[in-house]
């Protein structure tokens, strides 16, 4: 997956002239605070360069995070195209792209981030490839959510980690009394956002919203430590990308997981694929979260028709 080309053409006019050195510097330092999980009162892009170095490092791996949840949001919805987008968190604006790309004729946005140098730089990238009407406004979103009206469309991505635990309920609470209609959350593929996703799915239940995606039930979630919920996408790197990384590989793998939950009565899937397809001679196995609530691998073979058929063109993530 790529970032779209305005998107893209838009990073790179303003990485052009940023020294190697330092874009590498300040991206080493981004990364060490996101993988700590630091809340130690400090914004993470406090600075325009942390901004850069996020836009260089970062931003088509959680894009590619964000649209294929939103591609989960409109699979099981076909119908329903939001008009209106509130985005909580929402750092340079990748939600917004990724929710303008699958649906052009999203007409509003109201974007809260915290950052003032990520405010600008979003605004920027926006201000020449935006059809919606987008307002960038400053907030802490563990306080400053009480004036906003709701929208269609409420979403929350890679921010929970920055939430202290005491504070994640309340945040939720909110988010959901603003949701119109669907409630987004993604976060981070890692056990520690797997849990994250878990508390934040609980939670909605007991609200009595309609958790669609991923999950194909409101049973407890049948996997237990170690494993751990979570997809994958993979994401092409750009040679500035690479180069900023110290990295050969001209891609990486960015996992995530996420719930969607509406106020419409949305049928979930059969199943859900929880783990990468196993594929051997006229077999595959697959390893299914199922409506019954139950997870467990199953084997596919030449012998079940058109079943092995579908089986076989499935990947990591879809539904069944």
């Amino acid at each position: 997956m790529e970032l779209p080309i305005p998107l893209r053409q838009g990073v790179e006019r303003l990485l052009e002239k940023v020294p190697l050195p330092t874009l590498k510097q300040a991206a080493k330092t981004l990364s060490d605070r996101y993988r700590a999980e630091l809340r130690d009162g400090r914004l993470h892009m406090a600075e325009e360069i942390a901004v850069k170095a996020y836009l260089a490092t970062r931003l088509p791996a959680t894009y590619a995070a964000v649209r294929a949840s939103l591609d989960a949001v409109s699979e099981a919805r076909p119908d329903h195209a939001p008009k209106t987008l509130l985005d909580v968190g929402a750092g340079p604006g990748t939600v917004l792209w990724a929710a303008l790309d699958l649906w052009p004729d999203l007409e509003q946005a109201v974007l809260i981030e915290a950052s003032a140098a990520v405010r600008r730089v979003g605004a920027a990238l926006a201000a020449e490839a935006m059809t919606a009407r987008v307002a960038w406004l400053a907030g802490d979103v563990s306080l400053d959510l009480a004036d906003l009206k709701p929208a269609e469309l409420v979403t929350c991505a890679y921010l929970l980690d920055e939430i202290g635990p005491v504070s994640l309920p309340k945040l939720i609470d909110r988010l959901w009394h603003l949701t119109d209609d669907t409630l987004l959350v993604v976060e981070p593929g890692t056990p520690a956002g797997w849990q994250r996703i878990l508390a934040v799915r609980r939670q909605l239940i007991e609200a009595g919203a309609h958790v669609f995606a991923p999950c194909p039930h409101k049973s407890p979630c049948p996997l237990a430590p170690p494993d751990w919920c979570h997809f994958s996408r993979r994401v092409a790197r750009s040679r500035l990308h690479r180069l900023a990384k110290d990295a050969d590989v001209p891609w990486e793998d960015e996992k995530f997981i996420y719930v969607a939950a509406s106020r419409q009565a949305v049928a979930p899937p059969q199943a859900r694929v929880i783990a990468p397809p196993k594929s051997g001679s006229g077999k595959v196995l697959l390893k299914l979260c199922e409506k019954d609530g139950s997870a467990d691998e199953k084997l596919f073979t030449k012998r079940d028709g058109e079943l092995f058929k579908a089986a076989r063109r499935l990947d990591w993530g879809d539904s069944a």
